[in-house]
Parts: C-alpha cells; structure tokens; sequence
C-alpha cells in the first residue's frame, strides 16, 4: 500500500488504527534493523522501536508530506537510536571505549546476529567509530541510500555526510588490515 493511501486511513477517525497498523506493517522491519546496526543489541533495538512508533503515532497528524514518511520515521529512529546511545554514556560511570567494548561484547553474545569471521570483524570496526559515523555509514553501505536522503534525514550537508562516510571508511580499512 502506498503511503498516500496509509496516511489517509491514518487521517480518518474511524480508520486510523487499521492505518497506523498499515504503516507499522510496512516500516517496522527496516526501522529494526536500522536502530539494530546503531544499539546492537536486540531488546535495546525493540525497545527503541516502540518508542519510535509511539512518537509517529503522537506525531502523524502534524507530519506535513515535506518529505517521504520514510524519510521522517527514519529521522525518528535515527534520533531516538543516537539519544538512547548519549543516554547509555551520560549514565555509565565508563568511558566510551568501555561503552563501545559492552556493545562488542553484546555482538559476540548475540544469537539474531550470525556471520563469517570477516561480517564480524566488521561489525567490530563499525563499533570503534563515532556514532555519526557510524550511522552515515551503515545508512549509505547497508541501506544503499543516496547522500540526499541521508542529508534529509540527518539534517546534514551532502558535503559534510561525503566527508563522514570518507572517514568511517578509511577508519574501518585501518581496522580490518590491521592483524
């Protein structure tokens, strides 16, 4: 169902839930996955989500077709994945290498989450980046989005996600070549 159609169920009264369960339907499974790659772990990830659809469900009448629904709930997802991640920090007595060790931890220790030594590996080097980073890099490398819609999305240049991805990138080379 195209997102035209979902919005307006969402926007009459008496089918606004059935078209709230429409758009969760449709996007529950990316947005997953999206929040995963950024908190690793499952629950964390879940939790997140829900909170995410609850921010749509609070949200979608003031949600002005400026962009794609996508686009916005991604933003939403985004925001809440890198807040939860601030939040984990500010409350941890632990630096954010200890932080970043905990998530590889949770990755090694991880049944959703099977691969070769290598997919692991670089797993591993997504972790060791800053959250920016690490973001513009799963969105633009697994996501196989365009810089424009990352730029909507993270409300940042096309010049200053080029030179993010640059980096992560040549930081996960280091990483990877490094043994």
């Amino acid at each position: 169902m195209e997102d035209k159609e979902i919005l307006t169920k969402i926007r009459e009264k008496e089918y606004r839930e059935t078209g709230f369960s429409l758009l969760v339907k449709k996007y529950q499974q990316r947005i997953y996955w999206h929040i995963r790659k950024m908190v690793i772990d499952h629950d964390d990830a879940d939790d997140i989500l829900q909170e995410v659809f609850i921010k749509v469900w609070k949200g979608i009448d003031k949600f002005r077709e400026d962009s794609s629904l996508y686009t916005w709930i991604y933003r939403i997802a985004t925001h809440e994945s890198l807040n939860y991640l601030n939040r984990k920090r500010r409350r941890s007595m632990f630096s954010l290498d200890d932080v970043n060790q905990e998530l590889s931890r949770k990755l090694d220790q991880s049944s959703h989450i099977d691969g070769t030594e290598i997919q692991m590996k670089l797993q591993k080097a997504l972790l060791k980046l800053p959250d920016k980073q690490r973001l513009v890099f799963n969105m633009k490398y697994f996501d196989d989005m365009k810089y424009e819609e990352i730029s909507a999305i993270t409300d940042t240049s096309v010049g200053g996600l080029k030179a993010s991805y640059h980096h992560a990138v040549k930081k996960i080379e280091e990483y990877l070549t490094r043994d």
